[in-house]
């Protein structure tokens, strides 16, 4: 109990990308291990394995960043898309160094390094259902939106009832 409690206080949103690329890195490891196993090519299941979650363990970073990145943009006020654009430079800098990194050193596969860094974007697909799996997991519902005419009553312009 004391995880779904410390998971609540959480970033919802960040909590379900995070569930989103757990799932997405355990999909293509399931994949990668039954296509090498298939094809023979079980002694580099390691090398597979490492560059995959290193992959993910870095999209796990970036997400973070991109969130408190955000925060900070939104707490600016007038420089906010400067902000942005430097954490986005950011990012991707350190993604394009990451990777010629890897490819130089030959200790893990760059491409899937890329696979396992790609579960940032899958994860806005997934988002949907990992919101839905927050949901239940917490035992909350969203709330329901507000009509026009309650949202028009709510800020003043028209009376309510009429």
């Amino acid at each position: 109990m004391k995880m779904v409690e410390a998971a609540r206080r959480m970033n919802r949103t960040l909590l379900e990308m995070h569930i989103g690329m757990a799932f997405w890195g355990l999909v293509c490891q399931i994949a990668g291990a039954l296509v090498m196993a298939l094809c023979g090519y079980g002694v580099f299941q390691g090398r597979y394995a490492l560059s995959l979650w290193f992959g993910v363990a870095f999209a796990f970073a970036g997400s973070i960043h991109m969130c408190r990145t955000l925060d900070r943009a939104l707490l600016s006020g007038g420089n906010a898309g400067g902000i942005v654009t430097r954490g986005y430079l950011f990012r991707y800098f350190l993604l394009a160094a990451v990777l010629v990194i890897v490819t130089l050193t030959d200790t893990m596969d760059p491409l899937v390094f890329f696979l396992g860094y790609m579960g940032l974007k899958v994860t806005a697909y997934l988002q949907p259902i990992t919101h839905k799996l927050c949901n239940r997991l917490f035992r909350e519902e969203d709330p329901i939106p507000l009509s026009e005419e309650e949202l028009a009553a709510q800020e003043g312009e028209i009376p309510a009832g009429q």
